[in-house]
């Protein structure tokens, strides 16, 4: 898998977001053109897009602020996470509480609860920027 691609608003607040969840700015660009729309088969496509990299290297997220078209919501605002396609991007962490406690200073809210899986990990989904549901677990041991 090359990234994984996710619709934003407000591009400077998911890119602060995803750095405080470790992950490192590769690059800021505006993208547009005829041959965009034909790849995402809309017309007129101005957006920016901002690719972030996991500390290993091995991941990558591509953040895309939609100018035109407008870019339009697939279903309800805070969509719980059994609803159908993407539900949630799943990070490894070495201190789940610290953070628990960094996300929230940017809005992040639990959406669940915190909880212990056996003697192997601490498990939560946290709700990010757009909605996005963001799974954290640190293994234990």
């Amino acid at each position: 898998m090359d990234h994984v691609g996710v619709v934003v608003d407000d591009l400077t607040a998911a890119i602060a977001f995803f750095t405080e969840l470790g992950m490192e700015l590769e690059g800021e660009a505006p993208v547009e053109g005829r041959w965009v729309d034909r790849v995402v088969g809309l017309d007129n496509v101005r957006v920016d897009i901002a690719m972030m990299r996991t500390p290993d290297g091995h991941g990558r997220l591509e953040l895309t602020k939609f100018h035109t078209p407008t870019a339009v919501s697939a279903g309800p605002e805070n969509a719980p996470a059994n609803t159908l396609g993407i539900r949630r991007i799943m990070f490894a962490v070495d201190d789940i509480e610290d953070v628990l406690a960094r996300l929230r200073t940017h809005g992040a809210e639990l959406v669940g609860e915190l909880e212990r899986y056996e003697d192997s990990y601490r498990l939560c989904y946290v709700r990010g920027p757009e909605g996005l549901i963001i799974a954290l677990a640190e293994q234990l041991g």
